[in-house]
């Protein structure tokens, strides 16, 4: 009996398991859970005859004086704990690394698997490479000598890993580095360190008769290195795979109505098995096209999106997407006359949208596609009208008839406070209310019909106090376009013309006025933002970041020397990360 195997544990691998943890807890889910638990399993399963196997061959062996004694098949429970150990290791540091990933863009249909990376010739050449390789390790257990343990390790792991990349090889081939590489190779790296210290101590032994005899370096055999490699390398695709099977259930609501919080196994590998030429590819473009706008046009909320998860996540991504691009059309219109135009055409869509559900399947597509420009029309198309309330949506629209206002020479909308907060109650109010319904829809019926109303006026008032905060880092940059949302009055107060602040946006006076908007904004933020602990658990955390994320553009306006970028307040990416870790890991 000995406690070798069990200090690696204690002082190699449970010190990183405790620090992801950390750094991880505050985006756990549950369906974060499920995936570290299913793979662990599969892990354990799997792996535990091919290490009995070799324990009983003697490949390779453990000194009774370096371990503490019970066994399961032959092997150690240090050893099967180091299989959960690693599995769980690797996985939160895939999930910290893929947490903001949007997996549903990285689909491909079978318009899109022509057009793009011609993703099908990689699919079966990547089998062809593994078929070969896992028949080099036939030949090396064959030859029952000097190859035998890296010939066990191809033929163990070649299968599971030639099963992984046929079903998940787009996201596998799609997903940028960090999501992939880098949660393969910082591991092993590791664990390379890690198994040369119990090496050269004897905490395990390797038989020299059925190893090459090659070394990584000085007390790592290449056989340990790639088995290293491997492992992780399993661990990344199974969660690549099960991340590949979520996006596909989530993105094709058509072909997959109901879907579990927690898909069974079955779903997933029918996920999985979905055909390509069944895909949406309009619906993927659309999706692409949507998240880049919300990360080109709104850093906070970009940040915010990717702690909601599933459909909603997906749904409000839509929702940002088509209030931009309304606002745009409006907003970019090269006349008054034509912003009129995209009032009069969206004010239409509304009415398409919401008429009987016979017309709307017809219409509503041949009608975007005549009336608005194609960078337009998947935003439109794809917002989930279905289950929206059309009012906050036309009051959207109405709010966009006040910036209309503004081109008109000598005209300055904004008179009073009142005025402003009707302005903010349709341009961002609205917009909160829908989020709220998205949110609701997705939830399963977790609140009542009177917290429901409660906390829906409370996120109308919620997006009134994020306006403020909008309007008042924006000052500057709508002085340019000759737009005044400080009320006329509070400048009158201060001996000040619409005029003056387009001439000196940065001028004391309107700095003074600018933090009276932010008093207002801080007022009414913390009014409304109790409401936020009654949402449903899994929405809680996400909408506290969403709202944190842009109340501290406001905070950071209160500061003196703050940096400005085009014109705006920029809050720091640590800073914005920062708040948004502490955002969740109040709930």
């Amino acid at each position: 009996m000995g406690w070798d195997y069990a200090l690696v544990h204690l002082y190699y691998n449970i010190p990183p398991a405790a620090l992801l943890t950390a750094c991880y807890y505050p985006f756990y889910t549950k369906i974060d859970v499920y995936k570290i638990l299913f793979l662990v399993i599969i892990a354990v399963v799997s792996t535990t005859p091919w290490d009995s196997y070799l324990i009983r061959r003697r490949i390779w062996t453990y000194p009774s004086d370096a371990i503490v004694g019970p066994t399961l098949f032959n092997i150690p429970a240090e050893e099967i704990f180091f299989f959960i150990i690693q599995t769980y290791n690797t996985s939160l540091l895939y999930l910290l690394a893929s947490k903001p990933t949007f997996h549903p863009i990285y689909l491909r249909g079978d318009k899109l698997l022509h057009d793009g990376r011609r993703l099908r010739s990689w699919r079966w050449r990547g089998a062809v490479f593994l078929v070969a390789v896992t028949s080099s390790g036939v030949a090396m257990i064959a030859g029952n000598g000097r190859g035998l343990y890296m010939g066990l390790i191809i033929v163990w792991a070649g299968p599971f890993i030639f099963m992984l990349w046929m079903l998940a090889y787009q996201l596998l081939i799609n997903l940028p580095a960090s999501n992939t590489l880098f949660p393969i190779l910082a591991p092993t790296l590791y664990l390379w360190l890690v198994d040369t210290i119990a090496l050269r101590r004897g905490t395990w032994v390797i038989q020299s008769g059925t190893k090459l005899g090659w070394h990584l370096w000085d007390g790592l055999d290449v056989e340990e290195a790639f088995f290293f490699l491997v492992t992780n390398t399993l661990i990344v695709f199974g969660l690549v795979a099960f991340d590949n099977a979520l996006a596909i259930l989530n993105t094709f609501p058509y072909h997959f109505p109901v879907v579990a919080p927690l898909p069974s196994p079955v779903q997933l590998v029918r996920a999985l098995l979905f055909s390509t030429s069944d895909y949406q590819d309009e619906r993927i473009l659309g999706l692409q096209e949507a998240l880049k706008r919300l990360r080109k046009k709104s850093r906070s909320f970009y940040l915010a999106s990717g702690c909601f998860e599933g459909r909603l996540r997906i749904d409000l991504i839509m929702l940002y997407s088509f209030c931009r691009v309304a606002d745009d059309l409006v907003d970019n219109a090269s006349s008054g006359v034509e912003a009129r135009h995209w009032i009069v055409k969206l004010t239409e869509y509304l009415d398409i949208c919401y008429a009987k559900i016979a017309e709307k399947s017809i219409s509503r597509d041949s009608f975007v596609r005549s009336a608005f420009p194609p960078q337009a029309q998947s935003a439109l198309l794809l917002l989930p009208t279905a289950y929206l309330s059309p009012t906050p949506l036309y009051d959207l629209v109405r709010g966009f008839e006040t910036d209309l206002n503004f081109s008109i020479p000598g005209q300055y909308p904004i008179a009073d406070e009142p005025t402003l907060q009707i302005y903010g109650s349709r341009v961002a109010g609205t917009v909160a209310e829908l989020c709220l319904e998205l949110v609701f829809y997705h939830s399963n019926g977790q609140n009542t019909e009177q917290q429901r109303r409660e906390i829906v006026q409370a996120g109308g008032r919620m997006g009134i106090a994020l306006q403020y905060v909008n309007i008042a880092r924006d000052i500057a940059v709508d002085a340019k376009n000759d737009r005044v949302y400080i009320p006329n009055r509070w400048l009158e107060s201060k001996g000040l013309r619409p005029e003056d602040v387009l001439k000196d946006p940065s001028s004391s006076m309107v700095e003074a006025l600018r933090q009276r908007l932010l008093d207002k904004a801080m007022d009414i933020y913390e009014e409304a933002k109790g409401a936020i602990e009654l949402l449903p658990s899994q929405s809680r955390g996400p909408m506290r970041v969403a709202v944190e994320s842009y109340v501290e553009i406001g905070r950071l306006l209160r500061e003196s020397g703050y940096k400005l970028k085009a014109g705006r307040a920029t809050v720091p990416k640590r800073r914005r990360l920062r708040v948004a870790w502490t955002a969740l890991r109040k709930g």
